[in-house]
C-alpha cells in the first residue's frame, strides 16, 4: 500500500517563489513594519531582537537550502546536509547561541574565472554553512530597511528588480530623454576595497542603530580568509550578505547624482503626474530648471559596482566624470579605472553594459532625427556562448554509458540555450547576432555527432519518430533548425526572437501588501494562513528541520488539499507520509513526502483486508483510486 498515495502527486503546484517565504514562517509583518518604519525615518536599536527569533532563522533557513551554493562547503567541511539532520529545535538555538557572541569561523577562499575576462580571477570567499545561515538571519531583517531608503536608479542584488529593468531604464534614457552622451564608470576593485568604517557609518545613517549587530556584521567583514589572514578592508565576494552592504556603500552615490538634477530642490512646488508604471512625471520641474538654471541634466543606472551616468553633450559629461571621480574618492575612498572608464557618444560608438552592447541609431532622417537605442550582444559573451555550446556539443558525443547519460547531456544542452536566449533575447540584434553563431554550432553538430545528428527535414521525410518536449515544441516546434540525436530534440542557439526589456512596476514591492498582491494576483489559490502558521508555530518534535520545512512546503503546494482526497486539511488532521518509508531508504526530501488526512494515511498503512475495506468504504474510495 506504500505507493498508492503517489497517484494524486502528479497534481501538485510548484513550490512559490521566495517571496512567499517570508509569508509561511509569519515573518512578513515584520518586514512590513521594519519597511514602514525606514520609510518614516525611525531608528532601529533592537534589530538583534528579531534577528534571533524562531521564525526569522527558519525563514532563513528555507531561504537558503535550495540555494546551488549550499552544497559548497566551508573550512570545516559541512554543507546543508549537515544543518538539515537537525532538530527544528536544535538548529535554532544553535543560531541563537551563536550570535550571543558571535565569532565566525575562518572563511575558504577560492578562485574562478571572471566572465568579463577569463584570463583573470574573481576571489571568492566562501563562509561555513552556519555562518551563511546567520548571514541571511541578517539579511532578512536589514533588507526591507535599506528597501526603504535605496534609490530607485540602482538595480543590482535587490528583491523585484533584474537586468531586464535595468536595460529599460538605459533604453529609456536613450530614446525618451535624449542622454546620447554616457559616461562609463569602472570602480578599481569595488569589493576589494570598501573601507569597514565607512560602511558601518553609513549602516548608522541609514538609521541602523543597534551597537551588537553593528559589531555582528563588522566580524563578518573581518572574518579570517584561510591562507591569508584578517582583510582589513572589503566586503567578501561569495558572501551571502556582500550584495546588500555593497548597494549600501553606493546608495549614497546613487543620492548625491540625483541631487544634481532629479531630485533637486525648488522654491515653487510643481505638479507631479503619474506614469502607467508609478513612476514620477516631472515635466515641468524639467523645463523651467533648464530655462532657470546652468544645472548640469543627469540620470544615472546602476547594477551593483557597474554604473552609467547620462547627459545630453559632452561638457557636461567630461564635468560629470571629473566630478564623480573626485566624489568617489575623498567620500568613499574608492578609485576608478581610467583604462575601463571613459566618455562615449552614443551616436559614434557603442557602451557596454550586463553584457549588451548598446548604441543610439538615427531611424529618421536627416532633417528629422529619431534616434534609437539598438543593442547586440557583446563580442566577449558571443565568444563565450560558442565555447560553452561546444563544450555541451562535446558532452554529447562523449555522454557516458548508458542512454541516460545521453539524455541527460541533451538536456543540459537544451537548458543552456533556453538561459541565453530568455537573457539575449532583450538586445534588439539578438535574432542577427545568434544567426551567425549558428552556423558554426550546426557545422560542429555535423562533424562531432556525424549519423547520429537527424535535420527537421530529414525527421519529416523519413517519417522517423522523435519525442519532443513540450518546453521545445512550444518555442521552436515550427523552427527547420531543429536538430534530433537518436530522439533527443536540440534546441536550436540561432532561432529567437527580440524581446522588449519592460519597467519594473512601481508598486511592485515585497514589504508592502499592495505591492505583493501585485505580484501574486495570478496565483489564482488562496490558502489558509492560520493552518499553515500552525503547522510552522508546531514542528513534529524528534524529526529534521527539513522534514517540518517540507511539510509548510506541501501544504502550500497541495493548496492546503489531501493529496488523494482532494478534501481541505483541518488542524489535528494533517498528516505528512513518506512515499518511500524511511527504514526502506526513504528521506525527508520534498519530493519524497505527501500530505494525506488522517484516515488516508491509516489506509495506507493497512495489512488486513477487513480495515482495508472499512477505510475504503469511509473515503468513499474504490481500488483504482485509493
Amino acid at each position: 500500500m506504500e505507493s498508492r498515495p503517489t497517484m494524486a502527486t502528479k497534481d501538485k503546484a510548484p513550490k512559490k517563489k521566495k517571496l512567499r517565504h517570508a509569508e509561511y514562517y509569519d515573518f512578513q509583518q515584520i518586514q512590513d513594519e521594519l519597511y514602514a518604519d525606514s520609510l518614516k525615518g525611525r531608528e532601529f536599536k533592537h534589530l538583534v531582537e528579531l534577528i534571533i527569533l524562531p521564525e526569522n532563522i527558519r525563514l532563513a533557513y528555507r531561504n537558503i537550502k535550495a540555494n546551488y551554493g549550499s552544497q559548497t562547503a566551508g573550512t570545516d567541511g559541512r554543507t546543508i546536509k549537515d544543518l538539515e539532520r537537525l532538530s527544528d529545535t536544535t538548529l535554532v538555538s544553535l543560531v541563537q547561541r551563536k550570535l550571543d557572541w558571535y565569532q565566525p569561523q575562518s572563511v575558504r577562499r577560492v578562485e574562478i574565472p571572471k566572465n568579463s575576462d577569463p584570463t583573470k580571477k574573481r576571489p571568492l570567499g566562501i563562509p561555513t554553512i552556519l555562518d551563511r545561515l546567520i548571514q541571511q538571519c541578517v539579511l532578512q531583517v536589514l533588507e526591507p530597511i535599506c528597501e526603504a531608503k535605496f534609490h530607485e536608479h540602482s538595480y543590482g542584488f535587490r528583491p523585484n528588480r533584474s537586468q531586464e529593468h535595468a536595460l529599460s531604464a538605459v533604453n529609456k534614457n536613450i530614446q525618451c530623454s535624449h542622454f546620447y552622451y554616457v559616461v562609463d564608470i569602472d570602480i578599481k576593485g569595488f569589493f576589494d576595497n570598501v573601507s569597514h568604517g565607512k560602511l558601518l557609518k553609513q549602516m548608522w545613517t541609514l538609521g541602523i542603530r543597534d551597537k551588537k549587530l553593528l559589531s555582528i556584521i563588522s566580524a563578518m567583514l573581518k572574518a579570517e580568509v584561510a591562507g591569508i589572514g584578517f582583510p582589513e578592508k572589503g566586503t567578501p565576494q561569495g558572501s551571502i550578505i556582500s550584495p546588500l552592504l555593497s548597494n549600501i556603500v553606493l546608495n549614497e552615490l546613487d543620492w548625491w547624482i540625483a541631487s544634481q538634477w532629479e531630485e533637486i530642490h525648488t522654491h515653487k512646488n510643481y505638479s507631479i503626474l503619474l506614469n502607467s508604471n508609478g513612476s514620477k512625471r516631472k515635466g515641468n520641474l524639467y523645463r523651467s530648471l533648464r530655462s532657470s538654471t546652468r544645472l548640469k541634466e543627469v540620470t544615472c543606472v546602476r547594477y551593483a559596482d557597474d554604473f552609467k551616468l547620462f547627459t545630453k553633450n559632452y561638457q557636461d559629461a567630461r564635468k560629470l566624470y571629473y566630478a564623480v571621480k573626485d566624489w568617489l574618492n575623498v567620500r568613499l575612498g574608492l578609485e576608478i579605472s581610467p583604462e575601463k572608464s571613459k566618455i562615449i557618444n552614443l551616436k559614434e560608438s557603442s557602451s557596454e553594459f550586463l553584457g549588451f552592447r548598446i548604441k543610439a541609431v538615427n531611424h529618421g532622417s536627416k532633417c528629422k532625427p529619431k534616434y534609437a537605442a539598438v543593442s547586440h550582444i557583446k563580442d566577449r559573451s558571443l565568444e563565450r556562448i560558442s565555447e560553452d555550446v561546444k563544450r555541451l556539443i562535446h558532452k554529447i558525443e562523449f555522454p557516458g554509458p548508458g542512454k541516460r547519460s545521453e539524455h541527460a547531456a541533451v538536456t543540459r544542452y537544451n537548458s543552456y540555450v533556453l538561459g541565453v536566449h530568455n537573457y539575449y533575447s532583450m538586445a534588439t540584434m539578438v535574432s542577427r547576432d545568434l544567426r551567425k553563431l549558428a552556423f558554426s554550432v550546426q557545422k560542429s553538430l555535423k562533424s562531432r555527432l556525424r549519423e547520429r545528428v537527424k535535420t527537421a527535414k530529414e525527421v519529416k521525410k523519413r517519417k522517423l519518430r522523435y519525442e519532443i518536449p513540450d518546453y521545445i515544441k512550444v518555442r521552436y516546434g515550427s523552427s527547420q533548425q531543429l536538430r534530433f540525436v537518436n530522439g533527443y530534440a536540440l534546441a536550436p542557439i540561432g532561432y529567437v526572437k527580440h524581446d522588449f526589456p519592460r519597467m519594473k512596476k512601481r508598486i511592485i514591492n515585497s514589504y508592502t501588501p499592495e505591492g505583493r498582491a501585485e505580484i501574486h494576483k495570478a496565483l489564482g489559490h488562496e490558502i489558509d494562513k492560520n493552518i499553515m502558521h500552525y503547522l510552522m508555530r508546531n514542528p513534529i518534535s524528534n524529526r529534521s528541520a527539513r522534514y517540518n520545512d517540507n511539510r509548510i512546503s506541501l501544504f502550500c503546494a497541495q493548496f492546503g488539499k489531501c493529496a488523494v482526497t482532494g478534501e481541505k486539511l483541518q488542524i489535528g488532521n494533517i498528516h505528512c507520509h513518506h512515499k518511500r518509508p524511511r527504514h526502506l531508504g526513504g528521506t525527508d526530501e520534498y519530493n519524497n513526502l505527501i500530505l494525506i488526512s488522517e484516515d488516508v494515511h491509516r489506509l495506507i498503512h493497512a495489512t488486513t483486508p477487513e480495515i482495508i475495506r472499512k477505510y475504503l468504504k469511509k473515503l468513499n474510495l474504490d481500488s483504482s483510486n485509493a
